[in-house]
């Protein structure tokens, strides 16, 4: 009998240990409490960081590495940095999805929309600069406008855009379908990009019969033009640095179709190679976000396009110098993708999975874990760089083509 009691005392103690190892950061790695970029160990040099932000995907263990923004040094092979708090959750509670994020150079500020509220956060001192929910319908996806200074940010499933002072948060209109609108409208507004020459902001739907979308003036910031419709209700979208052409994602189809801005129609239907469309309808198949690609990014060359494959778990790779864009490979990835954008310069590649991608090579180079040593899967995230504590460039989150000179298609 006192055996059993050894055996059981020595059980607890066991269980005890594994739960303190895994709730310890890793040697090598930072808990919260890293220096904030105002401290002046931190201002020394250049610095060149992924924020990604903790519940950041909807599909994949959500809640398994907390709350907060996970901060990673890309110079140093992606070493976790920090955790920057975010908002406080109760313990009987899950927390809220981040549904966007996006950073300005032009005001310091990393931007977070959930739901419920647009919030903002000053990276030189990682406290909350400001948080509003305007009259109640915010919010969705966010895209900056091209100087930084405002923010076109979706009702959460509404037809219509806020426009936002990006500085101090406040509402200065919002973006709404004309009474004499001409064209199918979007239900349930979602996905939300910039044109990198500001002059157009290009709108998506997520409802099941949202297969057009929506393109707004930023000179009247009123909603102008329909373009589709599309063979599906729309899913996410990138456009070249121009804004010529829309590669969109869509329900039942792993690829994208190509649109035409300029006269509103689909030019071209791109399918991904492999056995997805056998693999998609077989028993047990869950498709995150209801669709087999929910990720499409242009390199900043506009060389080359990756899509997110979640049905085999990959990305395929399209050469973007022809039109139609060509499949030339597919990249394995450990989890099915749900989103990918190129970093600055197109260094790397990032993909929800956590896996950080080589675009030359094709290969794996790292894969990011918190500082407990947890996978780290989000499709929220954006990579900054800083010259003495200040943030100079930033990417945007749906992996816009940068080429602003006419091209040959």
């Amino acid at each position: 009998m006192r055996s059993l009691k050894v055996l059981g005392y020595a059980g607890c103690l066991l269980a005890v240990l594994v739960i303190a190892m895994s709730r310890t950061p890793v040697q090598g790695q930072q808990a919260t409490g890293e220096s904030s970029l105002a401290s002046p160990e931190a201002r020394r040099g250049g610095r060149d960081l992924l924020y990604v932000t903790a519940n950041g995907t909807a599909y994949i263990r959500p809640h398994q590495i907390g709350t907060g923004i996970l901060v990673f040094d890309i110079r140093n092979n992606f070493q976790f940095v920090k955790r920057i708090p975010t908002w406080d959750v109760a313990a009987s509670q899950n927390p809220e999805l981040i549904v966007g994020i996006a950073a300005s150079p032009a005001t310091g500020l990393l931007y977070l929309t959930t739901p419920t509220r647009l919030a903002a956060f000053d990276l030189m001192t990682d406290k909350k600069a400001w948080e509003q929910t305007y009259d109640g319908g915010c919010c969705e996806m966010l895209a900056l406008a091209p100087d930084g200074k405002m923010i076109y940010v979706n009702g959460n499933y509404k037809p219509y855009a806020y426009l936002v002072d990006a500085k101090t948060g406040a509402m200065i209109k919002k973006v709404e379908y004309p009474a004499n609108f001409v064209g199918r409208k979007i239900e349930r507004s979602h996905n939300i990009i910039r044109s990198r020459d500001g002059s157009r902001v290009f709108m998506s739907g997520s409802g099941d019969r949202d297969n057009t979308m929506a393109v707004i003036d930023t000179k009247t910031n009123t909603i102008v033009k329909a373009i589709g419709p599309f063979s599906d209700a729309v899913r996410p979208f990138t456009t070249n640095g121009r804004g010529t052409f829309l590669f969109v994602n869509m329900v039942g189809l792993c690829g994208f179709e190509v649109a035409d801005t300029s006269t509103g129609k689909v030019l071209h239907r791109v399918e991904c190679q492999g056995n997805w469309k056998e693999k998609m309808n077989t028993p047990g198949m869950v498709l995150g976000h209801g669709a087999p690609s929910h990720g499409v990014a242009m390199s900043p060359d506009e060389k080359e396009i990756w899509v997110t494959d979640n049905v085999e778990g990959s990305l395929h790779v399209f050469d973007a110098t022809v039109m139609p864009p060509k499949e030339v490979t597919s990249v394995k990835t450990r989890v099915p993708p749900y989103w990918v954008n190129f970093g600055l310069d197109g260094k790397y590649v990032f993909a929800m999975s956590g896996d950080v991608i080589d675009p030359k090579t094709r290969k794996i180079v790292a894969v990011l874990k918190d500082e407990y040593g947890r996978d780290v899967f989000s499709e929220k995230y954006v990579e900054a760089q800083f010259i003495d504590g200040k943030m100079t460039r930033a990417i945007d989150r749906f992996g816009i083509g940068q080429v602003l000179a006419t091209t040959t298609h």
